[in-house]
């Protein structure tokens, strides 16, 4: 699927980039059908890989959607070519942001979030970059709109980050605290959020993968919980 980001909620209303996302891979609930979440890969993966996995977790009441991000050049990469949801150069709070790139990602999982059954709960998850596309979805849903302004229309019920971070984080603070209904809408949110504490034999080949220390882990945890998320672990949060 194409965007173009001068479109109603991809992307910037000036610029004329186009983003073809790669190839959607769907599990199909075995039981009745209750939850619908969208799962984003990490960087250089694809949608297949975790459907894969998805398909063997005892959760019968969710439809799992798997999409592909576009493979465009990774300035981290040097600008070596890959699947990711947003480019990105540095991993670290004082990196440039690609809003774009992450307005466009959000949109393509709230366009495959917006066909579902209107009694579904639905929600965003993913790993790595994929987290953190997730955890900039939760954004759009609690300010009610995308960086560039365009209005988020999905009403997300739940997020999940494995190994991510919070792209714009140096921004987000600000609009969030200036609007008390966002305040609100963040608080009511449910977000898991996980990361691993003995990383170190795999550091070097994770953060080559977009994943962060654990570090970063723990800081993205303090700025979330410091403009009102709240972030709990609700065994049911996904199921009922």
């Amino acid at each position: 699927m194409n965007y173009n980001t001068s479109g109603i909620g991809s992307g910037s209303r000036t610029s004329s980039r186009t983003f073809e996302f790669g190839r959607t891979y769907v599990v199909r609930p075995k039981g009745k059908h209750q939850a619908t979440i969208v799962w984003l890969h990490g960087l250089g993966d694809k949608g297949s890989s975790w459907a894969q996995l998805l398909e063997t977790l005892p959760l019968t009441n969710i439809k799992w959607i798997c999409p592909t991000a576009p493979s465009r050049p990774v300035a981290l990469f040097g600008g070596f070519p890959c699947t990711a949801w947003f480019d990105v150069g540095e991993i670290s709070e004082e990196g440039p942001d690609d809003l774009e790139g992450l307005d466009a990602s959000a949109a393509h999982v709230a366009n495959l979030l917006s066909t579902e059954p209107a009694d579904i709960q639905v929600g965003v998850g993913g790993f790595s970059m994929g987290a953190a596309t997730a955890l900039y979805s939760a954004t759009c849903r609690t300010l009610g709109q995308y960086g560039n302004g365009n209005p988020y229309q999905v009403n997300l019920s739940a997020v999940v980050g494995l190994s991510g971070w919070l792209p714009c984080s140096r921004t987000l603070r600000s609009r969030m605290e200036r609007s008390y209904d966002a305040v609100r809408r963040a608080a009511s949110l449910p977000i898991l959020l996980c990361h691993g504490s003995g990383m170190s034999f795999y550091l070097s080949a994770l953060i080559l993968l977009g994943c962060l220390s654990l570090f970063w882990g723990q800081r993205i945890y303090q700025i979330q919980l410091s403009i009102c998320f709240l972030v709990y672990l609700d065994q049911n949060a996904l199921s009922e």
